[in-house]
């Protein structure tokens, strides 16, 4: 019985189903680095010379994670997921419908900008870790970035776990906000996360600026059938789900190209946050809840939007991305050639420079309306 599921979860490409395993690739998301993140990868984790293997060791044995991190982070080789993942803290959250703080875990910004602050979301099933190149970039230039974890997902302590539905997801988010960045933001949203998006984004309009949508899954019809799967049955799928041939083959296919030994240490990246007691708990709740379905509310978005799209996704084809662009009453569409389903993974200084562009927009224009008069 597992195993037919199983085919099923692969091979149902018009169904939800067919998301939850690709999207479950943007938390295997590897590392596909071009121009300077892979020289910055050469010089942080490469071999050869006796010295620079030192410099690795020694760096490696220097990265202090928080304890509340599984310490299988340990076996993670790729430099940048270890740094962040040395960012990583918990911030209390409290929800409005129950009595219940959440540890919340997000990587905050070091410092505060004159420019909205951009908050990175995630895909399904992933965490704040899928944002390891994309990060330090945005911080660099100077922007006040937060990356976020979805309520079911990332590192939170959910040891008290409340509901994992979309009502509760969106509720969290706004409290997070509401706690802690208290400003209208950018909000980015990869996969799952653009419906994650759009829906906090039509529910709350006040806490958002402008929205960068990435290789969107914003047409699915929720969970679909899973909603009436036995529990028993649900359990099994998402054992599945978190075994490594399974993540391993989503994360291949993510990927306009990867190699064996990056694939096998993004899956290691992406299903870090599996490893919890609760996991499983909250990805069967937020299965049978029903899910995300935005479809409906895409044109009741009136947000200034970037769409970014991998012009070689295989999960979701580009033609979507047009759909998508047409529906929308202020959408503007980049596509990054050679690129698959995780541009911010495969095309980390496409997506930044792109990011930037949007988010200095508004600035250019205001400094040249100020110089006429």
């Amino acid at each position: 019985m597992g195993m037919t599921w199983h085919c099923h979860v692969i091979r149902a490409s018009t169904s939800y189903n067919h998301c939850l395993l690709y999207l479950d690739s943007s938390s295997e998301s590897d590392d596909i680095l071009s121009g300077g993140d892979r020289k910055m990868l050469t010089l942080f984790a490469g071999s050869a010379p006796a010295k620079c293997g030192s410099l690795r060791r020694l760096r490696a044995s220097a990265d202090v994670f928080p304890s509340f991190i599984p310490k299988e982070v340990e076996r993670i080789k790729d430099p940048f997921a270890r740094k962040l993942a040395t960012r990583i803290e918990r911030l209390p959250v409290q929800l409005s419908s129950s009595n219940n703080c959440i540890m919340s875990s997000c990587v905050k910004p070091l410092s505060v900008s004159k420019t909205s602050p951009v908050v990175l979301l995630h895909g399904f099933d992933s965490s704040c870790l899928e944002w390891r190149y994309v990060y330090p970039l945005l911080e660099e230039a100077g922007l006040e970035t937060w990356a976020i974890d979805i309520l079911g997902w990332g590192f939170s302590d959910l040891e008290r776990l409340p509901s994992c539905d979309v009502a509760t997801k969106r509720d969290h988010f706004y409290q997070l906000w509401k706690s802690h960045i208290k400003r209208p933001m950018i909000l980015v949203g990869p996969s799952l996360g653009a419906a994650v998006a759009i829906d906090f984004t039509v529910n709350h309009p006040e806490a958002v600026d402008k929205l960068v949508l990435i290789d969107a899954s914003v047409y699915a019809e929720g969970t679909g059938s899973l909603t009436k799967l036995p529990q028993a049955v649900a359990y099994a799928g998402v054992y599945i789900l978190k075994s490594i041939p399974l993540r391993f083959y989503a994360n291949v296919l993510a990927f306009k190209s990867i190699s064996f030994s990056r694939s096998l240490d993004g899956t290691n990246v992406g299903r870090l946050h599996c490893l919890y007691p609760w996991w499983e708990d909250a990805t069967v709740d937020f299965m049978i809840s029903g899910g995300y379905n935005v479809s409906s509310q895409i044109q009741q978005v009136k947000k200034k939007t970037l769409i970014i799209w991998g012009e070689d996704d295989q999960i979701i084809s580009n033609k979507l991305a047009v759909r998508l662009h047409c529906e929308m009453a202020n959408a503007i569409i980049r596509q990054i050639p050679d690129c698959g389903h995780l541009p911010h993974v495969e095309k980390p200084h496409s997506v930044h420079k792109l990011i930037m562009e949007f988010v200095q927009e508004n600035s250019y224009k205001e400094l040249q309306f100020s110089s006429r008069y």
